[in-house]
């Protein structure tokens, strides 16, 4: 295993992944992570860090503290032993990490933690207790300091030493500052020495000031002397600083004895504070190196896209596309020297071993792998001096183990396969070692130079060959890899490039036996079709993608157009509803104002007037199209041709083609009949015709509030005229015939009054729908029925 991960590099990825962890908890256990081969311990894993990386892109990064070495501290408590003050806050910390933790994943009651069914349990087994993380913080400040109140006798103790203190500072300001002693002093300060406090005094005067000698400057010259005053002051503080010292061992005492029955508690917050730290170490780097969760296979098989190796530089790698069980079982891949075939190797053996450990892999998230029970690598030169192996025989050291060791579910890496050794017969070999490879069920993946394998891999069922495309032009590889397509020297074309000389080039040509001219050929003629295809391919796809982009994109208008337009027409069906309403509303309202007896003309004129305005300013603009250039003429009056009218907004038929004298002609507009000037005629189109079917179905719902009788008896003239004018009106856009006026008899001059008004009233209205006051055969109708009844019956 060590072998494994050191080849394929494995431990720097880890060195990397141990940099975003936040304690050194996470670390520890970054650094203690090993690939599994497990296929339910590698989903697993996945699955941790593809929820976390979902909690990561929820919710951010949660606080993590720095803690030291905890599980020291917890053995102790294990022993019942006291804990110092530092480990103590070391352990307050843990207790305030986890409910933090704990905090971020359930304080919020609208996060949904359905999706994090695999993670959840870490956070639900964090332990906090704040009254035990709070007795701690309150009683100690800092590694070195108790607070006064953490017990009531402490408090006392060093309110006894501060009062002490105070009076030895008084005591020997008196020799500082006093004339009779300064001058003895060296200089005028207060210090300690061996716990007690004394002053500096010159070493010419010390007989000068009675006391006992602690110290001595490095010169000399200074003496430090605790003063005989203070004798008795000095020792009540020490002996106060005795008791202090045990009142604060026994506060740890108490303090870490509070902990004693939460050690599994504290051993727990560990565990899960360490994965919990990893996993978003984990989630982090995919994040920062743009890596994705594969997904796992049980079928026997890889398919890397866009696979870059995460230890180079993500903005210049150049992805590839690599797979390996479905269509064949062991790829070949040749070329140049450093054109990236033993890249390619490591990328494969290391982006599965990150899988397997739950690290996110740089690669398209379509990516699939399979869980292998064992992967073997023989990459690198391996000659050892001291146990007098070659480099032949190093490789061969490894190819035994692996053929000894592999079964059907192992994946095999080698690079340069039976390279160290004679051409012919390591070509052999290698094509024997692979061949045996394939027929226990591995895959394989190696690297070569050997034509030989090229041709094996060419008319052998279950191998592939690839390489790695050469820019000839600019002599250096482009690390983009093509599969299906063998690798070429390109020996002679690259000599050629570097200017060697044409006739060494033509005559080294010579020595190369037909059949293998004939094989490059045939693989330069492959090698150039397969890159034309494969760019071919690229501009389909590209082509493709664009096309699939804007049926996507019309799709979409096509969606949001339909939403808008039955938006649109739902909005328009509100509004006609309340405008039906309200008109239905004003139309009864004014009706039963009109059968009013005591109605008031003017009132109802508004009325009237104020619902016309209404329904002017609601009626939709009629899309009507003229032909204005030419006038009608009587020439071009034909018989059922459609005319528009503008004065009534509406079209109508020609009943006759004959135009009279004045220059009418007769119409048929609606139910009614009427003869029109050609002057206030036009053509029309199917436009202007569908507009009116529209009016007339608008008049026709009229027909529900006109009745088919009206009672004008007791009206004045004035009244009825304006009544019987309205009533006429709604009766013929509603079709109603016949109808009945109730007007009464009156005076004769009333009557006749009435009758000759109503005469003119109507006769001149030749626009109208009331046709039946119109001449008839060049006279007017007979007045005798409207004057002798009291009622005159009307057909429209």
């Amino acid at each position: 295993m060590d072998t494994l991960l050191f080849k394929l590099e494995y431990m720097q990825i880890i060195q990397i992944i141990e940099k975003y962890c936040k304690t050194y908890l996470g670390k520890k256990l970054c650094l203690r992570l090993i690939p599994k081969f497990n296929f339910e311990q590698v989903e697993s894993m996945l699955l941790e860090t593809k929820e976390i990386s979902s909690l990561l892109y929820q919710k951010g990064l949660p606080i993590f503290f720095e803690v030291e070495n905890l599980e020291k501290y917890i053995k102790l408590l294990e022993s019942n032993q006291v804990l110092s003050t530092k480990a103590l806050l070391e352990i307050a910390k843990l207790l305030k990490m986890a409910a933090s933790l704990h905090s971020y994943f359930y304080n919020d009651a609208n996060f949904d933690k359905t999706p994090f069914s695999h993670i959840e349990s870490y956070f639900s087994l964090l332990y906090s207790n704040p009254t035990l993380e709070k007795n701690i913080s309150d009683k100690i400040l800092d590694e070195n300091t108790i607070a006064d109140n953490a017990s009531a006798k402490l408090a006392s103790l060093r309110k006894n030493k501060k009062n002490l203190e105070a009076q030895v500072k008084e005591k020997l300001n008196f020799f500082l500052y006093s004339s009779n002693y300064s001058k003895y002093i060296m200089e005028p300060i207060v210090t300690i020495r061996n716990n007690r406090y004394v002053i500096p005094v010159k070493e010419e005067y010390k007989d000068m000031i009675k006391g006992f000698i602690h110290d001595t400057s490095s010169s000399g010259s200074t003496l430090y002397i605790e003063p005989t005053a203070i004798f008795e002051l000095n020792n009540q503080i020490n002996h106060i600083k005795i008791e202090e010292d045990l009142e604060i061992e026994n506060i740890l005492q108490l303090l870490s004895s509070s902990l004693f029955s939460y050690t599994q508690e504290l051993m727990q917050n560990i565990n899960c504070i360490s994965i919990i730290d990893l996993l978003f170490a984990k989630a982090t780097y995919g994040k920062d190196y743009d890596a994705t969760i594969p997904q796992l296979t049980t079928k026997k098989e890889i398919h890397f896209f866009r696979a870059k190796h995460p230890l180079l530089d993500k903005l210049l790698a150049v992805p590839i596309d690599i797979s390996l069980g479905k269509d064949f079982n062991c790829l070949l891949i040749t070329g140049p020297n450093t054109g990236g075939k033993t890249v390619a190797l490591k990328t494969i053996g290391l982006l599965l071993l990150m899988a397997y450990s739950g690290i996110p892999i740089p690669c398209h998230e379509k990516s699939s792998i399979f869980v292998f029970s064992k992967i073997f690598v023989d990459i690198g030169d391996e000659q050892s001096i001291s146990e007098s192996l070659s480099t032949f025989s190093a490789h061969m050291k490894n190819l035994v183990n692996i053929t000894n060791k592999a079964d059907s579910s192992s994946l095999v890496l080698v690079d340069e396969l039976g390279s160290g050794t004679d051409p012919v017969e390591g070509s052999a070999l290698a094509i024997s070692i692979l061949s045996y490879l394939t027929k226990i069920g591995s895959l394989i993946c190696c690297t070569t130079h050997y034509p030989e394998l090229k041709e094996f891999a060419l008319v052998t069922e279950g191998f592939e060959n690839a390489s790695f495309e050469f820019d000839l032009e600019n002599l250096k590889p482009t690390y983009h890899l093509l599969i299906g397509i063998p690798g070429k020297s390109n020996a002679f074309e690259i000599s050629k490039k570097l200017g060697l000389s044409s006739q060494i080039l033509k005559e080294a040509s010579s020595y190369l036996k037909e059949d293998k001219i004939g094989i490059e050929e045939l693989l330069k003629n492959i090698y150039d079709d397969k890159l034309t295809i494969e760019k071919e391919k690229e501009e389909i796809q590209k082509n493709l993608n664009q096309i699939t982009n804007l049926r996507q994109s019309l799709e979409q208008k096509d969606i949001d157009l339909t939403t808008k337009k039955q938006s649109i027409i739902d909005k328009a069906k509100q509004e006609a509803r309340e405008i039906i309403l309200d008109a239905k509303q004003e139309i009864n309202e004014l009706l039963q104002a009109l059968n009013d007896k005591h109605v008031n003309i003017k009132q109802a004129n508004q009325n009237r007037n104020r619902l016309n305005e209404k329904l002017k300013n609601l009626a939709p603009t009629p899309n009507i199209t003229k032909d204005t250039s030419l006038p009608l003429t009587p020439s071009e009056i034909k018989q059922n041709m459609q005319v528009w009218i503008p004065s009534l907004q509406s079209s109508g038929t020609v009943l006759s083609s004959h135009v009279t004298k004045s220059g009418e002609v007769l119409l048929q507009v609606g139910s009614a009949k009427m003869n029109l000037n050609l002057k206030q005629l036009s053509k029309t189109t199917a436009t202007s015709s569908k507009s009116v079917g529209e009016v007339h179905t608008t008049m026709n719902s009229k027909a529900q509030f006109v009745s088919s009788e009206i009672n004008v008896i007791g009206y004045n003239v004035e009244d009825a005229i304006y009544v019987i004018d309205k009533y006429i009106d709604n009766c013929a856009m509603a079709h109603l015939s016949p109808i009945r006026i109730v007007h009464g008899k009156g005076t004769r001059k009333t009557s006749y009054r009435n009758s000759h008004l109503f005469k003119n009233k109507f006769s001149c209205k030749e626009l109208s729908f009331r046709h039946f006051w119109r001449r008839r055969n060049g006279s007017y109708s007979s007045r005798v029925d409207f004057l002798k009844n009291d009622y005159y019956n009307i057909k429209l």
